[in-house]
This record gives structure tokens, C-alpha cells and sequence, in this order.
């Protein structure tokens, strides 16, 4: 039987060592090697927005595999079309470019922000604003755009370029954004960096300020998108529209695809040869989420995350007024973190491993903050089970 002995033995360390090996999945559960049961309320960090193996999702997978899997983007291809057509209608894009992951597609928002300005305005107007504690991916660009040192140290020179403010801080982005800038790049809930939601008042002063210097409003919503928060994306709770908004994660609910949506004054600048993907836009993986669009963007699915998510966080209130681990608890629909208290600084992780002792898979988001991101199709019994869960392993903790 394959084992994590074998893991450590060919599997590149980065990862550190898994504690388990899971086989399989089924709706909002995950199996080990032993048959053992675990209620899933991590979604493959936000990932698995349908559960597991979902049947209209395998159906359009295998429906696609017995036609064609790949062709190059010299040839086109009708899921891709289908998908992207999909996506304008039902946000402010005008034109998508699609890659296979979320950093791929932060990548191309920021060739894009920066061909555009190129074009526009020359090449002084280079330089990204993007917010401390960000996440946006692990490619050098991507990297360095993060506002986390840690995930850059060893890895320089950084490119240049970018300049990282305060979060929700409208006084430093007055103070930075200049006629220099061509985008401001942000996340609307701060998934790595803690589960930390925008203030309105901020995002609406980043778009203010990008109209006023020229400067493209890029959104990412890697984690927040696809109906994570209780509507199909995040920047919709809001009468703000960005210039570019980044997809991935539930997009493919695992299969690998990513999507770059954006305004024409954008995208005209993309002429071909400009920026490209092998296998960006493929027709399994287009297939694979066009279908999991359809099922996501209806009342059933976005009511089912606003209610499930008031019920969790309802519920972390409650065991937290029993436990007093946590300063506060934040986030958006079904992406929710628990500040732990000053006292269990750095213990995160051991939270998270307890939870998992009993059955129940969850994450951090940093060494302070246990994180939540269920499948969006998660059941009212469901959350209370996985309640009882947190429950026993808030008293082991706390004792």
C-alpha cells in the first residue's frame, strides 16, 4: 500500500509532510486509506465548492473526454467560447483570457494592467500598488505582489515595481497613488493574510483614486469568487466595478483552469503574441466549469452560503463565549476565521490538528487564525455536526 514513507521519499519537501492520505470523496466528506470518515470544512482551501465527485460535474468532465481534450490555442474551441460567454454575461467583463490556476491568472492581471498603461501612457507608468499581508500567488510576480515577506525570502532579487500599503488604509493610498500608478491590486477578503474583509469605505476610495490617476482596479478573487461569500463574486456586494477580477479555485472545483476577466480597454492592448497559456482554455477544463458556473450562479447555492454561513459563525460565537480562545471572528459567507487570543499566539495549526483528530478537516490562515471554507453545498446538519466537532476539540485545547 502506498504510504507517507513513500511521500517523503519522492515528493519534493515544500509541502512538509501530510498527515494522512486521503482516496476518496464523496459531497462534504473525505476518506482515508482505512476507510476513516472526515466532515470536510477546509474545500481543498476553498476549492471544492461542489463537494467531491458532484455527478453533473463528472458528467460534463467524461461527456468532454470522449471528444477532445486539448488543441493549442491555434485552434478554438467551443467549451471555451461557451464558458467565456458565460462570464461577461454574468459580471462587468467584456473579454476573458483563461490559464490554469490562480497565480497564472494574477500573473496575466498584471501583464495586462502594465501593457495597457505601456500603450497609454508610456513607460513610467509601471508601478503596482498591493496591500500588506495580500496573497496572490507563488510565481515570482505573483510573489513579490503578496505582502508577505516570508513566502519571498531566499527567492530574489524581486521584480520591481511594486509598492505594499496598509490594508483598509484609505490616508496611505492617498498618500502612494500617483500618476506612476497603472493598477491597484487587491483582495477583497484577505484569505492567507488571516481572513481579513475590505472595509467599502476603502474599496470604494481605491476605485475613486485609479479613475484619478488612470489606473486599472484588479480584483482578485481567487478564493472570494465563485460564490464563496453569497454572491457569485465578491466585488458584487458592492456598487464598485473593477477594471479586471482574477478566478480560479471553485472555478474548477479542483480541475485546474483559472480565468482573467477584463475590460476592453484592457484587453484591446492583448494583441496576439502578447501573453499565452499551453493549456489555458482547454476544452476539458472549460467543460468542467462552465458546468460548475451553471450550477453555482442560482438562488439554491447562494442562499445556501449566506444561511450555512451565518449558521457557522452564529454557532463560533457561541462555542467562543464557552472556550474564550478567540478575539474575533471574522470573514464572508463561507470564508470565516477565529482570531485566536495574545495567550494562544502561534497555535493555530494545533487547532486545526485537533479538529482533524475528530473528524473534522479545517485550516489556517496564518499561525493565528483557524480558518473555514466549506463546500458551498454544505447541509444545515452538516454544520451542527461539524459544531459538536470544533466543540471537543475547543475543550481539549483550551485544557
Amino acid at each position: 500500500m502506498t504510504n507517507l514513507s513513500d511521500y517523503e521519499r519522492v515528493l519534493t519537501p515544500n509541502y512538509g509532510l501530510p498527515p494522512t492520505i486521503i482516496v476518496k470523496g464523496q459531497g462534504c466528506e473525505l476518506f482515508g486509506q482505512s476507510d476513516e470518515r472526515y466532515l470536510d470544512l477546509a474545500g481543498g482551501i476553498a476549492v471544492s465548492a461542489l463537494g467531491h465527485c458532484h455527478p453533473d460535474v463528472i458528467k460534463a468532465l467524461t461527456d468532454q473526454a470522449n471528444k477532445v481534450w486539448h488543441l493549442s490555442n491555434v485552434l478554438a474551441n467551443e467549451p471555451a467560447i461557451e464558458l467565456a460567454k458565460s462570464l461577461v454575461a454574468a459580471t462587468f467583463a467584456e473579454r476573458v483570457f483563461f490559464c490554469n490556476s490562480g497565480a497564472e491568472a494574477n500573473e496575466a492581471a498584471i501583464k495586462a494592467a502594465r501593457k495597457a498603461a505601456f500603450d497609454l501612457h508610456g513607460s513610467d507608468k509601471n508601478e503596482i500598488i498591493a496591500f500588506n499581508d495580500a496573497f496572490h500567488g507563488r510565481t515570482i510576480a505573483t510573489v513579490t505582489a503578496g505582502g508577505q515577506s516570508k513566502y519571498r525570502t531566499g527567492f530574489g532579487p524581486m521584480p520591481e515595481g511594486f509598492t505594499h500599503l496598509p490594508f483598509n488604509n484609505c490616508n496611505a493610498l492617498e498618500t502612494q497613488i500617483s500618476e506612476k500608478t497603472c493598477a491597484v491590486m487587491v483582495e477583497l477578503v484577505q484569505g492567507e493574510g488571516g481572513v481579513r474583509p475590505i472595509c467599502a469605505k476603502f474599496f470604494e476610495k481605491i476605485r475613486a483614486a485609479c479613475d484619478r490617476v488612470g489606473a486599472a482596479l484588479i480584483v482578485d478573487e481567487v478564493q472570494t469568487g465563485m460564490g464563496r461569500t453569497g454572491k457569485l463574486f465578491a466585488y458584487q456586494h458592492s456598487e464598485v466595478v473593477p477594471d479586471i477580477l482574477t478566478s480560479a479555485k471553485s472555478l474548477g472545483c479542483g480541475f485546474p483552469i483559472g480565468a482573467m476577466l477584463c475590460r476592453e480597454w484592457i484587453s484591446e492592448h492583448l494583441v496576439a503574441g502578447t501573453h499565452g497559456s499551453t493549456y489555458g482554455g482547454n476544452p476539458l477544463g472549460t467543460a468542467v466549469a462552465a458546468k460548475i458556473l451553471e450550477i453555482i450562479n442560482t438562488p439554491e447555492i447562494l442562499n445556501n452560503v449566506i444561511d450555512r454561513g451565518q449558521q457557522l459563525m452564529n454557532g463560533l460565537n457561541q462555542l467562543n463565549l464557552k472556550h474564550e480562545l478567540f478575539k474575533t471572528i471574522r470573514g464572508r459567507g463561507l470564508l470565516i476565521g477565529a482570531v485566536l487570543k495574545d495567550q494562544y499566539s502561534g497555535r493555530a495549526g494545533e487547532l486545526s490538528a485537533l479538529t482533524m483528530q475528530e473528524g473534522l478537516m479545517t485550516l489556517v490562515a496564518g499561525p493565528n487564525v483557524h480558518r473555514f471554507a466549506p463546500p458551498l453545498i454544505i447541509s444545515e446538519a452538516q454544520i451542527v455536526e461539524a459544531l459538536d466537532y470544533l466543540d471537543a476539540a475547543y475543550t481539549r485545547f483550551a485544557g
